[in-house]
């Protein structure tokens, strides 16, 4: 028999419905949203006390990429394990091939029940669409973005007539002016609520601060003093962190929150699209500070994002942890903590990080590799080399990729994170010997 005191340190669980065995999941993905653009990344005048105090929980990721500098082959990467090129989506346009096994799909063999909340982006068709590709459960839109509020798309090419995009699970839904995080939170709540009693899987895609710059007055007003467009920018991340709050308190309260691995990241960089910033000039709401290039570049502005992996009892809080990781490393690292299986019909480039985050090992990963719009990167340790990048910075010549001797360009990023530097010249055997291992990678990823 348990004495009183062991019987009461457990007790309150009891009472409240105690945590599965296996753990719950929880990925929350924002949009666009800047390395820099937290309180805990050093965002003093934003307001992040939720997510900081996520951070402070856990281990913050000062080196966590995207493998995309844009967002459906991101989301199509954190989803399977595996380079986007690998995946089928090299680019935004195609859909996830109905081959790829996501997460979701992983989990639902093992007891998980499974919800996509937000944005999808990766196909809208019958076997495409979330519901077909292991999510129980799916609420939120299948385009690239939509209106905050009429949640109508109005960005195609002049021959696509704009749409309404709200579903939920295959059937179309309406919700007029509901602000759409709003919304998202809504569900993720719900959903929490209804599956509290088995394991669950709950990715929470949130489209802000994705364009168009809309959040409610209420949130605008926190912050007077900036000027008009990083007022919106914040406004909607603010959005975002009491959703985040919200949602952490419920698992607080039914008891499952030291049972629930959860991550925090971006699926980019901040962009610095004019259609996202004021009178058709180039975007400046978000920062990637300290990093060069913008949303669509492969220096790290375009995909180096914040990242925080919280876990209460199995990581360490307080951690800011420097090993380099990425987006692709989340389904190696769940299916290990759920007890599930890696495909072995397919190559999944992803690596359990949960070591890293729990007890100090090494990245598992000896290089990380990116191709997209023509760009060719590798980071290898302290090292980074970007072939016939481009910076994205909003205009024209933003996305001319860079020439003459800068079309090879070689960082040191612990000395020079910016990537300001090029150090080609100093270097001329450890440039050939890493544009050899991108290509390599390239044609082997090619490959499938």
């Amino acid at each position: 028999m348990p004495t009183r005191r062991e019987f009461l340190s457990v007790a309150p669980a009891v009472f409240r419905g105690t945590a599965p065995a296996r753990p719950n999941f929880v990925l929350f993905l924002t949009d666009d949203h800047g390395y820099h653009d937290l309180g805990c990344q050093g965002a003093r005048e934003l307001k992040t006390p939720n997510l900081d105090a996520l951070a402070a929980s856990g281990a913050r990721f000062v080196n966590w990429y995207s493998n995309a500098p844009v967002c459906a082959p991101a989301r199509a990467a954190l989803l399977t394990g595996r380079y986007p090129i690998r995946a089928g989506v090299p680019q935004n346009g195609p859909a996830l091939p109905p081959s790829e096994r996501t997460i979701a799909a992983l989990l639902k063999p093992h007891g998980y029940s499974t919800a996509l909340i937000g944005k999808w982006h990766l196909g809208a068709g019958p076997d495409t669409a979330p519901n077909a590709r292991g999510f129980d459960y799916f609420f939120g839109f299948h385009s690239g973005c939509i209106d905050f509020y009429s949640h109508r798309y109005y960005w195609g090419e002049p021959k696509v007539v704009n749409y309404h995009d709200l579903w939920r699970n295959r059937t179309e839904v309406f919700e007029d002016g509901r602000y759409m995080t709003e919304l998202i939170t809504r569900e993720a709540l719900g959903f929490i609520e209804q599956n509290r009693a088995a394991p669950f899987f709950l990715y929470v895609a949130y489209n802000a601060p994705h364009y168009p710059m809309h959040a409610p007055a209420r949130y605008v007003a926190r912050f007077p003093d900036l000027d008009p467009e990083r007022r919106m920018y914040a406004a909607m991340l603010a959005a975002v962190d009491d959703s985040v709050g919200e949602i952490l308190g419920l698992l607080e309260r039914l008891g499952l929150r030291e049972n629930t691995l959860v991550f925090f990241g971006s699926d980019n960089g901040a962009t610095a699209e004019p259609r996202a910033g004021l009178n058709q000039q180039p975007a400046r709401g978000g920062s990637n500070h300290p990093f060069r290039g913008w949303k669509f570049s492969l220096f790290d502005g375009g995909m180096h994002v914040p990242a925080i992996l919280s876990w209460p009892g199995r990581i360490p809080g307080g951690q800011v942890i420097r090993e380099t990781a990425s987006h692709m490393d989340l389904l190696p690292t769940i299916v290990a903590a759920a007890g599930a299986q890696i495909p072995s019909d397919r190559t999944v480039d992803g690596r359990d990080v949960l070591p890293v985050a729990s007890r100090g090992a090494r990245s598992p990963h000896e290089a990380l590799y990116w191709s997209s719009g023509g760009q060719l990167a590798v980071r290898r340790g302290r090292w980074k080399l970007v072939k016939d990048g481009f910076v994205a910075d909003g205009t024209p010549e933003g996305r001319k990729p860079l020439a003459g001797e800068d079309a090879l360009f070689l960082s040191d990023l612990e000395e020079d994170p910016g990537e300001t530097r090029n150090l080609r010249r100093r270097h001329p055997a450890l440039v050939d010997e890493l544009l050899t291992q991108a290509e390599r990678w390239l044609e082997e990823v090619k490959r499938n």
